[in-house]
């Protein structure tokens, strides 16, 4: 019997698919359906069929899986955000453990050991940067997260990963927009004002309050910076980012300090970091020193090695590698980043890096071509992974380990087969909860060099920037 759209069904979960949801069979096909775990005997509604499965909706659970627990966030039903909420904390790691080794085996064809997820002892309240599109009417400004696979913003007042602070800030906005009248931007239309609201928040609780407008100034900014300054008890830091850009990358490619620090102080695996609204840092400061405790131990650098760290963003990584290696050379598209990197290695007393602006995919093939020979490649791409150029001039270069960090599993898989079959082995996949209540993971892969063999490092200059910079402002590394 075929499926029709509105059709229900009793069918058994019997997995997870990649993004969290319930994988049922009818027949030999597989029914997608969002929020149903595996082992669970539920009732389906069909609401889409494609010739070789079908996407559902829940009816009715008619047996529920002990892993399941009541969502405690009101916005659940509605925000496209935190897709995990409905299983135990445990039950998520095991789901994030086995999207990575599905993987790792069906994409990658490799048999690497996928160890246990590593997770937080409190998984809420941990992001330390939060992002929020802005719809509505001047009248009713909204200001939240998009519904799931949707533009439409729904208001959120309270966000469960975020911290109190940081909803004060988005609650002052709505007032200010309310009070002066500022139209929130229109995406169909291209009009209004208000695209995002961005907040950073160091460990030590200090607020940085971003902007980003479809402009090039901010009407009343006087007036918002009194009633965050009143409400906002750690404000240091309130900015505008224009972006008049269609389409909906978030943040503009300069920004300009209205009032208080041009950037945000900050700590991580005991290095300081100074960073800008464009800097990338990673959102949750105690997974991301396990992340990069675990890259640092899987590289197994001492004296006498050296390291390239590529897409490097504000020098996290490197400083970490520097500490161990003899030399570092870090590589970065967003000049904003590169500036950033530089100035935390000089704030804290790192000598033997540097780093280059410009595009992996450009930069490291012509390093590997003047003579450069790392010891260890440390990668930490986009979603979209590594580029073939970049791939390549790692073989050629042939380090001894390459460490690949990476928020997609799938990418990483392609990119790790390609290395594996330039002759590396995968000895070992590390998985980090760093997006906790979601379906997302970090994840760090150790590959080992089947025929390494010492090199002679040819050192790479700071004046080697001029050599490889891109025109323009590029985009993020994440």
């Amino acid at each position: 019997m075929e499926l029709r759209k509105n059709q229900q069904l009793d069918v058994t979960v019997e997995s997870f698919g990649a993004q969290g949801e319930g994988v049922a069979k009818w027949n030999g096909m597989p029914i997608f359906i969002p929020c149903a775990l595996p082992g669970e005997q539920i009732r389906v509604h069909i609401v889409k069929t494609e010739k070789r499965f079908a996407f559902g909706k829940i009816a009715e659970i008619l047996q529920p899986s002990p892993s399941r627990v009541t969502p405690p966030c009101p916005y659940y039903s509605q925000c496209g955000g935190c897709s995990c909420q409905h299983m135990t904390y445990d039950a998520q790691l095991e789901f994030k453990r086995m999207q990575v080794e599905n993987c790792m085996r069906h994409i990658a064809m490799l048999d690497v050991p996928v160890l246990p997820v590593l997770g937080m002892d409190d998984p809420w309240h941990y992001r330390n940067k939060i992002s929020m599109p802005v719809s509505g009417t001047s009248e009713a400004p909204l200001i939240g997260y998009y519904a799931s696979r949707s533009h439409r913003v729904i208001d959120v007042n309270h966000c469960m990963t975020a911290s109190e602070a940081s909803d004060r800030v988005f609650s002052v906005v709505r007032r200010w927009m309310k009070a002066e009248k500022i139209a929130p931007y229109q995406e169909e239309t291209h009009r209004g004002l208000i695209r995002h609201v961005m907040v950073r928040e160091s460990r030590k609780g200090e607020i940085m309050a971003v902007m980003i407008i479809n402009a090039r100034q901010l009407p009343h900014a006087d007036s918002l910076l009194s009633m965050l300054r009143r409400d906002v008890p750690k404000l240091v830091s309130l900015c505008v980012s224009p972006n008049e850009k269609k389409g909906n990358v978030i943040l503009g490619d300069e920004y300009t300090v209205l009032w208080g620090k041009e950037r945000l102080e900050d700590e991580l695996c005991g290095n300081r970091f100074s960073l800008s609204p464009l800097s990338f840092f990673q959102i949750n400061p105690t997974q991301t020193e396990k992340l990069y405790r675990t890259a640092l131990d899987f590289a197994g650098l001492d004296k006498g090695k050296t390291a390239a760290d590529l897409y490097c963003g504000a020098g996290t990584i490197s400083l970490l590698l520097a500490g161990k290696a003899d030399h570092v050379t870090g590589v970065e598209i967003v000049p904003d980043a590169i500036r950033d990197a530089r100035v935390n290695a000089k704030a804290n007393g790192v000598n033997n890096v540097d780093y280059i602006c410009g595009a992996a995919e450009t930069v490291m093939p012509e390093l590997v071509r003047k003579g450069m020979r790392p010891d260890v490649v440390v990668l930490d791409p986009p979603r979209k992974g590594a580029e073939s150029s970049v791939l390549q001039a790692i073989l050629q270069c042939a380090p001894e380990k390459v460490v690949y960090v990476s928020c997609n599993p799938a990418t990483q898989a392609r990119d790790c087969r390609i290395l594996c079959d330039g002759g590396y082995h995968a000895v070992c996949c590390q998985p980090v909860d760093m997006f906790c209540q979601t379906s997302n993971v970090e994840t760090v892969v150790c590959l080992s060099n089947k025929n390494a063999k010492p090199k002679d490092y040819v050192e790479i200059g700071v004046d080697a920037e001029d050599y490889y910079r891109i025109k323009g402002s590029g985009k993020g590394s994440k």
